[in-house]
């Protein structure tokens, strides 16, 4: 690797040729504060915010597109660059809608924090009194505000970089300019995949998942209703970043103690239901093996992907699983098996999920996806939205002791554990399909071709004499070149997962928000998927036809995977969807 010389701050620096200055101080532990950088896909040096002074040059520069040279001098924090970051800040805040105290953002916003840094208190550009809300919510899944937008671009970035989707944009110029979808259609009328990776991004409150934390409150509060909740397998390896924990604290217990707490009727665990979908898909998988249907068959669990599909690849839905994804799966087996044995009537059971992701909220709503003839599931909220119920609750979580989920609903496999990382239903799949097809036990559960944060991953696997080809895939921009390469026959392919989000649902639209600079200088995929392997790791039961749930399920009530009940109860259809 090539390096350079310079200086930071009078401090001898080693840095790579090819770095920018923002890089080579990060090195080094100094952080240049930004509001629109993102690596590898949003290095526009818009903001502003990073500019520092490098001797000779004539102005001051911005740190996230410069490159560094041999003998350069850098200095990051004169009263020259001070001045000048905060009066960008001014002119920021001179637009924006500014309602700190009650913005649901407030304590977490990038914009909030650099603003207290520089110590802001009157704005000399402020004309923030006649800034209206400028509110966007006729999706089911997220609401975004104008008012409270820098234009950074960092949700445009994503939304074409990451997910190839490119439906939000910069519309009018100068002073109108405004981020918003072409000819400003409604969010609801383009074909947006609902992921929620704008959200992930936004430095402000001018986009979020849309709140249904209310929906929920109503329901723990209306004594004729049965409310059950499930979280999600990733959840639990994210919700102790709203209190303060490192990325990649698994909390499974205090979650369950705290949801309980909150007065949910049962707390089950989404996790079992990933078993089930791995003995419905690995069924599925082998019977188009076997009687030559339509391969490669790609996952179905993540809504954002199968949207996707639907909008922009409509000729690969017959590779699609029938599955619905374990968060349906979780739904409809409480309101026909478990209401069956509980003597509960569907229709006064509430089911709450909680998810990684925005796109399970537009996935409740889908089309035959009411198992009982009641939605399979009323409620979905994010990981944030839990987060801000557990505090308004007044739970102090960092204290709970932790607790177990519930019976009944409350077991699952370490394969289940995994699905939230990119791979993991590819991996609980392959444990199992492995063992059916061999009729002999794995010397290791582990298929760690499959893991791992690249957008794209293969492997092939001789599975009694079948070679099996697989593909993981994670970001829709990333599934948009593996099927245009399968469409040109230069790939082939038995078995795909595609997750929506770029590592996961690790990294799902409704995970708590990381600030740029973590995200830039920190691999939080990994961190947080970490905890899903470690917790696989420490568990006897790894796969999920040896869940002793699972199996009870089959043999009181399903009779066999693929069964006609099942198909009714666990397995749906898809639709083509327009582009624009």
């Amino acid at each position: 690797m090539n390096t350079v010389n310079i200086k930071i701050n009078g401090a001898s620096v080693v840095a790579p040729a090819n770095s920018t200055i923002l890089e080579a101080a990060r090195s080094v532990g100094i952080e240049i504060p930004t509001l629109c950088y993102l690596k590898d896909i949003n290095a526009i040096g818009a903001c502003r915010i990073c500019l520092v002074e490098v001797k000779g040059a004539r102005s001051l520069v911005p740190a996230c597109v410069y490159p560094v040279n041999e003998g350069m001098e850098v200095l990051t924090n004169t009263p020259a660059i001070q001045k000048s970051r905060k009066m960008t800040l001014e002119l920021i805040l001179s637009s924006h809608r500014r309602e700190c105290l009650t913005c649901i953002r407030s304590g977490d916003c990038e914009l909030q924090k650099l603003s207290h840094e520089f110590g802001l208190e009157d704005i000399r550009f402020d004309s923030a009194n006649d800034t209206v809300p400028e509110i966007e919510d006729t999706a089911v899944y997220l609401v975004r505000d104008n008012s409270k937008c820098i234009l950074c671009r960092r949700c445009v970035a994503v939304c074409k970089h990451n997910q190839g989707v490119a439906v939000i944009g910069p519309n009018d110029r100068g002073f109108e300019t405004s981020i918003s979808c072409a000819f400003d259609h409604h969010l609801k009328d383009v074909a947006c995949i609902a992921c929620g990776q704008c959200t992930a991004v936004c430095p402000t409150a001018a986009l979020n998942e849309k709140d249904d934390t209310d929906k929920v409150w109503a329901a723990l509060a209306d004594p004729t209703k049965h409310v059950v909740v499930g979280p999600a397998p990733s959840v639990r390896a994210q919700l102790g970043e709203c209190f303060g924990m490192p990325i990649g604290t698994n909390v499974q217990g205090k979650m369950v103690a705290a949801l309980k707490r909150l007065g949910f009727d049962r707390v089950f665990d989404v996790d079992t239901a990933a078993d089930v979908t791995i003995m419905e898909e690995g069924t599925e998988l082998l019977s188009r093996l076997k009687e030559g249907g339509v391969l490669p068959l790609i996952t179905s669990c993540s809504p954002g992907w199968i949207k996707f599909c639907e909008h922009y690849y409509p000729e690969f839905i017959p590779n699609l699983s029938s599955c619905k994804s374990p968060q349906q799966m979780f739904g409809a087996l409480i309101k026909t098996y478990y209401a069956e044995k509980h003597n509960i009537d569907p229709k006064d059971i509430i089911v709450v999920s909680v998810m990684p992701c925005t796109a399970k909220k537009f996935e409740i709503g889908r089309p035959d996806q009411s198992a009982s003839g009641y939605a399979d599931v009323d409620i979905s909220i994010t990981t944030k939205e839990l987060g801000r119920m557990i505090s308004r609750a007044g739970i102090l979580f960092n204290d709970l002791p932790d607790e177990e989920f519930d019976p009944f609903f409350g077991i699952a496999s370490g394969a289940a554990h995994i699905f939230g990382a990119t791979g993991g239903v590819m991996e609980a799949a392959l444990r199992t399909v492995a063992e059916i097809v061999t009729g002999k036990e794995l010397d290791k559960p582990e298929f760690t071709e499959v893991r791992g944060t690249a957008g794209i991953k293969e492997a092939e696997y001789n599975l009694a004499g079948t070679k099996v080809k697989v593909a993981v895939v994670s970001g829709t921009a990333n599934a948009a070149k593996l099927l245009d390469m399968i469409k040109s026959g230069e790939k082939e392919y038995q078995f795909i997962e595609i997750m929506a989000c770029p590592g996961g649902c690790v990294n799902g639209g409704g995970q708590p928000h990381r600030s740029g600079n973590t995200r830039n200088f920190t691999d939080i995929r990994a961190l947080r998927a970490g905890a899903l392997y470690r917790e696989d790791e420490a568990m006897v039961l790894r796969k999920s036809h040896e869940n002793p749930v699972v199996k009870e399920l089959y043999e009181t009530y399903l009779s066999e995977p693929g069964s006609h009940k099942a198909h009714h109860i666990l397995h749906t259809t898809y639709v083509k969807r327009d582009k624009f």
